[in-house]
């Protein structure tokens, strides 16, 4: 083996993406990595510039005095596609006829990879380039990990809230998403109106036929009110058979009215259940939050209380608006202020009924 072969055979290992050509350009020899870039088109025998597109240095009309300087570093890029960069580095032949050029990727070796299907045999051994490309593919997946993972995380968070947030027998929001949602309006300084529903003679639905039915007239109503609103409103169930309706905009007493008594019209109508018929009515008082001055969700909830229970004295199965001549010596000593501050998944025996 001539000293020509043993040069191409170590330039081969560990100098794979490897060009040699003469000092006019003319290619001699090409690594066996930089040919697999081209497998159906052999460079040997061809000009340099057949191929490439020196774009360093950009003074290149001279390529013979470019490929006489030891050290000057060269960027190529093949001229068909995929148009692949590479960077390059001079020496001289050991021959002294040309040069060869020692190419790599650099930054764009994933690209290479994936276009070429490059493996592990196409580097030389000491090449840090595979154990490069192992870390950014263990980066990849622990990122896609952790964003899967913090995706359920979310998930389970979101979750989480609207359980906190939901009414377990009836779908509809509780007393604490009340609050938060009524607070919201204030700070946003929304005008809206808030009716508290109280169910009549429901405590005689749960004495006679039992809670399982209890729980289904609650599921009705809670039905009732989803199809007399509108999906901005916000409906919750904040006491066994007490109910607060927040009309999102809307303050106009005629439209008040008119929702007030449909919902009691639907609500009076027997609700059948295991062949039996379950009769309870509803009870309304509507406050409307003012235009101006300051807005307070325990009073506005402490006025729509008060319209409540002149709706309650009245007859039963009325709506009121609430007044500022009612006061609370019209409430009796037993009645709650507002709603407590509890989350009920069965049905509660009622003192108003």
């Amino acid at each position: 083996m001539t000293q020509t072969d043993n040069l191409a055979a170590m330039l081969d290992i560990m100098c794979p993406l490897s060009i040699s050509v003469d000092q006019d350009g003319r290619i001699r020899r090409v690594g066996p990595t930089l040919q697999k870039l081209r497998p159906d088109e052999p460079m040997t025998g061809h000009m340099l510039l057949d191929f490439f597109e020196i774009r360093r240095p950009r003074n290149n009309s001279d390529l013979a005095r470019v490929l006489s300087q030891p050290g000057e570093r060269l960027d190529l890029r093949f001229l068909d596609t995929p148009r692949t960069e590479l960077k390059g580095v001079v020496a001289p032949s050991p021959d002294g006829v040309g040069a060869v050029i020692n190419l790599s990727f650099g930054i764009s070796v994933l690209d290479a990879v994936r276009d070429y299907s490059l493996t592990s045999a196409d580097f030389p051994v000491t090449d840090l380039t595979i154990e490069m490309l192992y870390l950014v593919e263990a980066k990849s997946a622990a990122m896609e990990a952790s964003r899967k993972l913090n995706l359920r995380l979310r998930g389970a968070m979101i979750a989480a809230e609207e359980q906190a947030f939901t009414d377990t027998l009836t779908g509809l929001r509780n007393r604490r998403a009340l609050d938060v949602m009524v607070q919201r309006l204030i700070d946003s300084r929304t005008r809206f109106s808030l009716m508290q529903l109280d169910l009549d003679f429901f405590k005689q639905v749960n004495d006679t036929l039992g809670h399982a039915a209890g729980d289904h007239v609650l599921q009705c109503i809670a039905e009732i009110m989803h199809e007399e609103t509108r999906e901005s409103d916000i409906i919750a169930r904040v006491g066994g058979d007490e109910f607060v309706i927040v009309l999102n905009g809307l303050i106009e007493k005629h439209r008040l009215s008119m929702i007030a008594r449909k919902l009691i019209s639907r609500i009076s109508k027997p609700i059948a259940y295991g062949g039996a018929k379950c009769r309870v009515s509803a009870s309304i008082g509507t406050v409307r939050a003012p235009e101006t001055g300051f807005v307070d969700i325990d009073l506005i909830l402490h006025q729509a209380d008060l319209a409540l229970y002149a709706a309650k004295r009245s007859g039963r199965a009325t709506h009121v608006f609430y007044s500022p001549d009612m006061d609370d010596r019209q409430m009796p000593m037993s009645a709650p202020v507002r709603p407590a501050r509890v989350e009920l998944g069965r049905t509660a025996r009622r003192k108003r009924s």
